[in-house]
């Protein structure tokens, strides 16, 4: 069985993404599995999943194999949850930390021009999409929010530069958004 196989097998049973060194780890010493072999392989892995209803995703945390999302409105039948809906208000103020981060919440309220709900907060920091990342040298020291790793993992992002444009967000339907972000 090849290396290839074995990547798949492992990425298919894992719960989160893995990186390269987190594959290495699976291979015993002996078995002398270096970084560029893991790393060719999961090339030819990704190569193997062209035509296929899942893919190899890269994030920011490592490697992981999905359904593509053309195939997501018939594998979303078999969970009963229905996915949770956010307010404009959550997806103002969730794009306004991923793009100025890092950002307190006075600079939310006065960027949107309205009060900032602390439960939408509160939910952002118990998704673990946000984080308190440091306190800014003001009066009160208030908190300066940033997006996590897990928030680049649930977007399918690698790093923050694969965000769209600010400019092509504007452009984004927001109904069109909010279908998206519920899968």
């Amino acid at each position: 069985m090849g290396l290839t196989a074995i990547l798949q097998a492992i990425l298919l049973t894992a719960d989160k993404p893995l990186s390269v060194e987190q594959l290495e780890a699976y291979f015993q010493p002996e078995e002398k599995v270096a970084r560029t072999a893991i790393r060719a392989a999961l090339q030819d892995l990704q190569e193997a999943c062209a035509g296929q209803s899942f893919e190899l995703k890269e994030t920011a945390s490592g490697f992981r194999l999905q359904t593509r999302a053309e195939f997501q409105q018939w594998v979303q039948r078999h969970h009963e949850e229905k996915p949770q809906k956010y307010s404009r208000a959550f997806l103002e103020t969730l794009a306004l930390i991923a793009w100025r981060q890092p950002i307190t919440r006075a600079e939310i309220e006065e960027i949107r021009g309205v009060a900032v709900n602390a439960n939408i907060i509160k939910t952002l920091l118990e998704r673990d999409w946000v984080r308190v990342i440091g306190h800014k040298e003001l009066p009160g020291r208030p908190e300066m929010l940033g997006t996590t790793r897990h928030f680049l993992d649930y977007f399918n992002l690698k790093s923050l530069d694969d965000l769209p444009s600010l400019a092509a967000v504007k452009a984004l339907d927001m109904d069109k958004l909010q279908l998206e972000l519920l899968g």
